[in-house]
């Protein structure tokens, strides 16, 4: 049984992330921002009241990732995955662009995953052969980029790959492996009606590649069929 901690997991892939590792046996800590409003993450627990826990974790407001960290460890001596999911990708195209939007993508996308990973990391540094699963895109590759637009999403999921890369080089000799995963194009409110995968298939392969990966790899970008993801 492996204790994992997701973000953003309200719906979308963070949901289907809970139930495959629910129903791989695993202890999990469900995370986002308005619990009381997440009305498929509570039914989930309702169902599985002995391995599920409902943790508010907001990403940009740094109280809640400690208070988060301090419940899982009232729990749990330790983590062995963290999936740092929380995401947005704002509406926007040249000439309508404003900091306080491109900013906060940045602090939601790239930023909020490394202060969850350092508020984290005592449990992590106790965890059984812990990894870290930052959850990135190949919008945010600069060699695969080939159209306008997306400027706030691709250019801090660009940032969290960079971030990936230094913190696995910083965990490395910790035995901790990090890796950014591109869970494909996903039928989600963000991914679209029309998206080829489906949320369970993402999260089986992005669970597989997780537990594939070794510290060998580490710093690494997979797609979540395991191929390689060009920077």
């Amino acid at each position: 049984m492996k204790r994992v901690l997701i973000t953003g997991s309200n719906r979308g892939l963070g949901l289907a992330f809970a139930r495959e590792n629910l129903d791989r046996g695993d202890l999990v800590f469900a995370t986002c921002r308005r619990p009381d409003e997440a009305g498929d993450l509570r039914r989930l627990r309702e169902q599985n009241p002995d391995r599920l826990t409902i943790l508010r974790l907001d990403v940009t407001a740094e109280e809640t990732i400690e208070a988060a960290a301090d419940a899982v460890a009232d729990t749990v001596d330790g983590l062995d995955l963290l999936i740092n999911n929380a995401g947005i990708n704002p509406e926007e195209d040249l000439g309508s662009l404003d900091a306080e939007t491109m900013l906060h993508t940045f602090h939601v996308n790239a930023v909020g995953p490394m202060l969850v990973a350092q508020g984290h990391l005592d449990l992590l540094r106790a965890g059984d052969n812990a990894r870290i699963v930052n959850i990135s895109s190949t919008s945010g590759s600069l060699a695969q980029k080939s159209t306008g637009g997306g400027y706030s999403y691709s250019s801090s999921k660009a940032a969290l790959n960079m971030l990936t890369r230094a913190i696995a080089f910083d965990l490395r000799s910790e035995g901790i492996v990090v890796m950014a995963i591109h869970p494909g194009w996903v039928r989600t409110d963000m991914g679209g009606a029309s998206a080829p995968l489906s949320p369970v298939k993402s999260a089986q392969g992005v669970l597989d590649v997780a537990f594939d990966v070794t510290l060998d790899d580490t710093g690494s970008f997979f797609r979540h069929d395991g191929r390689a993801a060009p920077w």
